[in-house]
């Protein structure tokens, strides 16, 4: 399918939550980084979980249990496909990419005095747990490293600078949940490899915009969730190298994750239940197994071209509107492509050209009772939020149910808004 220009989505109507008229205004969704709406065929497929295909896995004699097993592991080797994973036990089922990113963060051989390094773009997901580590671990050390001024792009050469420091680990995103940028992160990889760090890839935001091949990035693990994916909430995934998983103890301890059990002590089951102790997020893996179906059967690089589109197209109508008024956080899409540039649209509108920025909360509020959703606030991301020397931003993120009448409406509500608060 080839989009010469921003129009319509043709996946639009297959997401019922987009008919709702909020206030009575039409549903302009702009907030897919936060999480994203559910095609009908998720719905279903987590209704029929229920319905009709729900009992315990891996432990049950009996039909139903035999059936939801299959359907449990199935959702596995789909996960195992849509990143590329060498072998399916490296796939972990979590609740979500925190909990993905703080298993690592509590299993992986941290000694005293090790360090981990971290970027200035992180989301919290990929901060604090590390901070619990410092305080868990004597002397471990957390670095963080700086962003270039002019666009906020990693800076690469402290990176290298910083490598030289030996890190343990390297933990970086994949994309920036605030500015949209694509991380050059298969080069950086390789130079953390070279250095004898590990690398974690948190790929939340990257999932729903970019193929994900965990075999060509070389990370030593990767990091997603579903409910950006179009899929549930309460499930997320860990893709770690078997070489790792099996040196790493278990996270959790209880039911599911063990081989056996005695007054003496315990024994691990082998991968990847070692990682997944309990009742699994049985219904979720269904869903999520339709998430993927859905979104790979949309041609993927065409959802990607449509919403690359959408966002350049946002950019410039906002700043037709505004003028000087309207600043992009992170690089302009001009000249970049979905590999570069995901179609989050993080922006301040000033009141004036010496009157201050309109708080980003005052402004989703206002354009909220135009039907327009957006986030508002740091977006789990002090660090980057006070590098960009603001009070939060607005954040307009793009899926693929997302067409022009929406950046229409948000331009548009946006002018409201703007007079309103003083313009």
């Amino acid at each position: 399918m080839t989009f010469s220009h921003p129009s319509s989505s043709p996946w639009r109507h297959a997401f019922p939550a987009l008919a709702q008229q909020p206030h009575g205004k039409r549903l302009a969704y702009l907030d897919s980084a936060a999480s994203a709406q559910k095609p009908l065929d998720v719905i279903q497929a987590q209704s029929r979980a229920m319905e009709q295909e729900y009992a315990n896995v891996h432990r049950g004699a009996h039909w139903l249990a035999a059936q939801a097993t299959e359907h449990y592991e199935a959702a596995r080797s789909r996960v195992q496909r849509f990143v590329n994973a060498p072998h399916r036990h490296e796939v972990i089922f979590t609740s979500n990419a925190t909990a993905a990113i703080n298993l690592v963060a509590n299993t992986f051989p941290f000694k005293p005095g090790d360090r981990v390094l971290v970027t200035k773009q992180e989301h919290h997901s990929n901060i604090v747990p590390w901070f619990l580590l410092r305080a868990r671990i004597p002397d471990i050390q957390i670095d963080f490293v700086d962003l270039n001024p002019d666009d906020h792009t990693i800076d690469l050469a402290d990176f290298a600078r910083k490598l030289e420091r030996s890190p343990a680990l390297v933990a970086i995103a994949h994309v920036s949940n605030v500015l949209g940028i694509v991380n050059p992160v298969q080069t950086m990889v390789a130079d953390a490899h070279r250095a004898g760090a590990s690398v974690l890839i948190d790929g939340s935001q990257a999932a729903p915009h970019l193929p994900i091949d965990v075999q060509q990035l070389q990370a030593d693990f990767y990091v997603f969730t579903g409910h950006k994916l179009y899929g549930p909430t309460g499930l997320g995934v860990l893709w770690g190298k078997e070489a790792w998983l099996d040196r790493m103890p278990p996270f959790l301890g209880g039911g599911e994750m063990i081989a056996s059990v005695s007054t003496e002590g315990a024994t691990w089951a082998e991968l990847p239940y070692k990682f997944e102790a309990g009742t699994p997020a049985i219904i979720q893996a269904q869903a999520m197994h339709a998430a993927i179906d859905f979104y790979q059967s949309c041609d993927p690089a065409a959802v990607h071209r449509h919403e690359h589109l959408l966002a350049a197209y946002a950019e410039q109508a906002l700043a037709d509107r505004f003028d000087n008024r309207f600043r992009l956080h992170g690089p302009s899409f001009a000249g970049t492509t979905p590999a570069t540039r995901a179609p989050v649209l993080s922006f301040s509108l000033y009141g004036g050209v010496a009157s201050p920025v309109h708080h980003p909360h005052d402004l989703a509020t206002l354009l909220d009772h135009e039907g327009v959703a957006v986030r508002a606030g740091n977006h789990c991301a002090e660090v980057l939020i006070e590098c960009l020397a603001v009070p939060g931003t607005t954040r307009a993120s793009i899926g693929m149910y997302n067409d022009k009448e929406d950046i229409d409406q948000l331009v548009e509500a946006l002018g409201r808004a703007d007079k309103l608060l003083g313009a």
